[in-house]
């Protein structure tokens, strides 16, 4: 079950309301790196968790402060909104709210979508369609993909707040980078918690190695032509991350044949000098 309260998570003030910041801050909401990404993200990890509850636990609970971070960026979209400067509110009494939207700067949606609110869209008005929202049952690897996410999304919090001089604006994000810092920590806890590189790699770990081609497993593969060096760094020399092999350079050479398909299916309509393997005289295109 959920829960909510009346009041916001952080306190939402605007002190000069800018439709063009409205826009932007639509990219924190339903951006690949917004609000909505990781809201889903962590609820539908702990949705499917399965193992110590204490992960599933942890999981709603963020997923579902999440969920107040998006009521505090759409409400920071409204309130930018709803405080539009003079000439767009004489366009709008006008009767051309698309030309308004337009002078103002704002996404234009905003105003016929959803009558000067937030949508679930990106700032260029693409819907949120949940591709990015990674929930893989695996606890490591959704680990590492909420660290992405979290970082991702700080990068983004900080350039938005680059991009203003309101201070209620910057308040806001001051929590909301905040939590972003927070929430880096906790799922890299969760890593160390579960012994780090050495304890998770390879992911899965609940797989026997052996099976795999150990022969390129810590392998960095050089596909530079003659003449072009390979860079050099962590990654090529040592004891792998895991302590399990040793990093090493290696020439991208072939390991495998010429591919040879078969011909088309005949119901697939190719060409005929494709089902003759390319040997049929073409036809005489002078009769």
């Amino acid at each position: 079950m959920f829960y909510h309260d009346k009041q916001l998570q952080y306190t939402v003030r605007v002190d000069t309301p800018s439709p063009v910041f409205a826009k932007m801050l639509q990219q924190a909401i339903g951006g690949v790196e917004g609000e909505i990404r990781v809201a889903l993200q962590y609820l539908f990890q702990s949705f499917g968790s399965r193992g110590p509850a204490k992960y599933r636990d942890m999981l709603m609970e963020t997923g579902t402060e999440e969920l107040g971070h998006i009521q505090m960026l759409a409400t920071a979209v409204a309130m930018n909104l709803e405080g539009s400067p003079a000439f767009l509110k004489e366009e709008m009494a006008s009767k051309d709210p698309l030309l308004a939207a337009t002078l103002g700067g704002m996404e234009p949606r905003q105003f016929l979508s959803a009558g000067m609110s937030a949508l679930a869209a990106d700032a260029n008005g693409v819907p949120f369609n949940g591709s990015h929202v990674y929930a893989s049952g695996n606890i490591a690897a959704d680990m590492y993909s909420n660290v992405a996410a979290e970082a991702t999304g700080r990068v983004l919090a900080c350039r938005l707040f680059e991009m203003t001089d309101d201070p209620g604006m910057k308040d806001m994000l001051r929590f909301l980078i905040a939590r972003d810092t927070m929430h880096q920590q906790q799922w890299l806890a969760v890593i160390e918690e579960l012994g780090g590189h050495p304890g998770t790699l390879p992911i899965p770990n609940s797989f026997d190695q052996s099976q795999e081609l150990l022969e390129v497993s810590y392998d960095f593969f050089a596909t530079g032509i003659e003449g072009v060096e390979p860079p050099e760094g962590r990654w090529t020399n040592g004891v792998s991350l895991d302590g399990k092999g040793e990093f090493r350079t290696r020439v991208n050479t072939p390991l495998g044949q010429e591919p040879k398909l078969a011909p088309p299916i005949p119901i697939g309509y190719a060409e005929t000098q494709q089902m003759l393997g390319g040997s049929a005289t073409p036809p005489d295109s002078s009769t």
